[in-house]
């Protein structure tokens, strides 16, 4: 089936430029030039993927992932942020509502039609329901209903540290770069710094309370989880 994506962006330009490249390899487009008007069309359509840009008139990018994020008909469609806010705060701020994806303007089209394409593949591949549960003493990440919980209580984490977690806990012992954190998560060439990492492991460890000693730090390497 043609994969449908919706492009939220405010320049006609741009619109033109995702519509015309994803196109040509298959997709079928609908653009909206605001938020207010993208979560109109979310109600009425279904998408299988997302292409947003941060700034937006009226309701700005961030808010409108978040809603997205909140909503439980919107919560699994992709998002990929195409914007022009590119320094390391903003790409982690994008990965912590839940990004999965994000690219910097100016873009190449053929770069943006693959990402396109691996975040879809990623999405589609199905999940073994016999590893989808993980438990570690009274740590449970259970990643059919993507949640966490320490002693039956609920931990609130955002998208990525989520994934984080969910990676390390599934490869105990082993030591991973920053970088191979980051095709683990994402895929490779996932536009994310080694210090966003770092930040991320460092909620994470907080949220995790006493559990957050099983992420160790392997210095000069990166990271391994060692809750087994």
């Amino acid at each position: 089936m043609m994969k449908k994506i919706l492009v939220i962006d405010d320049e006609e330009d741009i619109q033109e430029l995702v519509r015309y490249n994803l196109s040509r390899d298959g997709f079928k487009i609908v653009c909206s030039g605001s938020g207010e008007d993208a979560l109109n069309k979310v109600e009425v359509m279904s998408f299988d993927l997302i292409l947003l840009d941060l700034m937006l008139p009226g309701i700005d990018g961030l808010e409108v992932a978040k809603t997205f994020k909140k909503n439980s008909r919107t919560e699994q469609i992709p998002v990929i942020m195409l914007t022009a806010k590119g320094e390391e705060a903003d790409i982690v701020t994008g990965l912590e509502i839940g990004a999965d994806d994000y690219i910097t303007k100016p873009f190449s089209p053929r770069v943006l039609v693959a990402r396109v394409k691996a975040v879809l593949r990623r999405k589609e591949k199905p999940l073994d329901h016999k590893d989808s549960v993980m438990r570690i003493h009274e740590l449970m990440i259970d990643s059919g209903r993507r949640e966490v919980t320490i002693e039956k209580k609920a931990i609130d984490l955002t998208f990525t540290e989520f994934q984080i977690l969910k990676f390390l806990a599934a490869n105990p012992g082993w030591v991973f770069t920053r970088n191979q954190i980051v095709d683990g998560v994402r895929g490779k060439e996932y536009a994310v710094t080694d210090r966003s990492v770092d930040v991320q492991i460092a909620g994470l460890r907080k949220k995790l309370g006493p559990f957050g000693k099983y992420i160790e730090t392997v210095r000069s390497v990166g990271y391994r989880f060692m809750g087994k």
